[in-house]
């Protein structure tokens, strides 16, 4: 099991801010650093400072030396394909293979409406990221390229240089989301990895499922895709600390402001997040890798309690 840590770019994140949790993960040893892409909050707070995007990620590429890194996920309804696939293989670059390119179909109304780009039917957005796919993986290839879809269109494109691993099929894609029709028909033709929030552990392994499905259908052996999940946390050593931590989270997420320290840590628990001491939470890992989970990203939001990723990274993964 792989632990890296997740952030949410768009909720009070600074530079500051950011090169502290980069310089944490290095650190502490976490595996990966991830971010989301959102053009402001997303819980409605939108005098919160918003990071952006490539700015961020090719800091990670250029300070940190060993990190894996990567966007969960951009949405293809507002971020262009043939951009996506310049700046994958920038980064790629950079940093010596250590990035991943992660794509989704988009969800966030009112984000689309405010800064004015459409959200289609789900449908329509689903084949905007099947031709979106289509269009990066073409361009990946160093060749001339035309391509005639509904969506996007090229013709005698050609893009230089080309990802470095060229032959094991480009930048190494996450593919974010759940839906077993089309999101993980995409996956198994595309991705190197799938990617999905916290969901009960017999429906995600409904959803593994179908994707193994998916793939026996293309031709994929299904092992060739790593499984991760993307999780909220809240860990401490005793009862107390972790009523502490409940207790700013209250303070930091509009959704929770009504709610006690312990009617939060049960909700999240219920809810399948990382709640409890480290040997509760190791149990609960063990119980994804039994699932097929090799990677989980924790999504962090206190961005000054360094005491929590360190508790994390001393008692939990040594034993996972």
């Amino acid at each position: 099991m792989r632990i890296g840590v997740m952030i949410e770019g768009q909720e009070a994140i600074t530079w500051d801010r950011w090169f502290h949790i980069l310089d944490v993960a290095e650190r502490l040893g976490y595996d990966s650093l991830w971010r989301s892409d959102h053009l402001f909050s997303v819980m409605g707070l939108s005098q919160r400072p918003t990071l952006a995007l490539w700015p961020s990620l090719t800091a990670v590429g250029l300070k940190s030396q060993r990190l894996e890194f990567g966007q969960l996920v951009s949405p293809t309804t507002f971020r262009n394909p043939v951009m996506l696939a310049k700046e994958a293989v920038a980064l790629d670059h950079l940093s010596g293979g250590r990035y991943w390119l992660g794509l989704g179909a988009g969800w966030n109304e009112r984000e689309h409406a405010a800064f004015g780009f459409d959200l289609p039917p789900l449908k329509d957005r689903m084949d905007r990221l099947e031709e979106a796919l289509e269009v990066i993986t073409l361009l990946w290839t160093g060749e001339p390229v035309s391509y005639a879809g509904r969506f996007f269109h090229l013709r005698d494109a050609q893009m230089q240089p080309t990802p470095l691993e060229q032959g094991g099929g480009g930048v190494p894609l996450i593919i974010g989301g759940s839906g077993e029709k089309r999101l993980l028909s995409l996956v198994a033709r595309f991705a190197g990895e799938w990617n999905c929030t916290v969901m009960p552990t017999e429906r995600y392994a409904h959803k593994a499922q179908v994707l193994d499905q998916h793939c026996e259908r293309v031709g994929r052996d299904p092992r060739t895709i790593a499984r991760s999940i993307m999780m909220g946390h809240i860990v401490g050593r005793d009862q107390r600390e972790l009523e502490q931590r409940a207790n700013w989270l209250k303070n930091f997420l509009p959704a929770l402001k009504d709610r006690t320290p312990e009617e939060i840590l049960q909700s999240r628990r219920e809810g399948g997040s990382l709640v409890g001491t480290p040997d509760e939470v190791v149990a609960q890992l063990q119980q994804l890798t039994q699932l097929g989970v090799s990677r989980v990203m924790l999504q962090t939001f206190n961005l000054e309690d360094d005491a929590e990723l360190d508790l994390i990274a001393q008692e939990v993964m040594p034993k996972v």
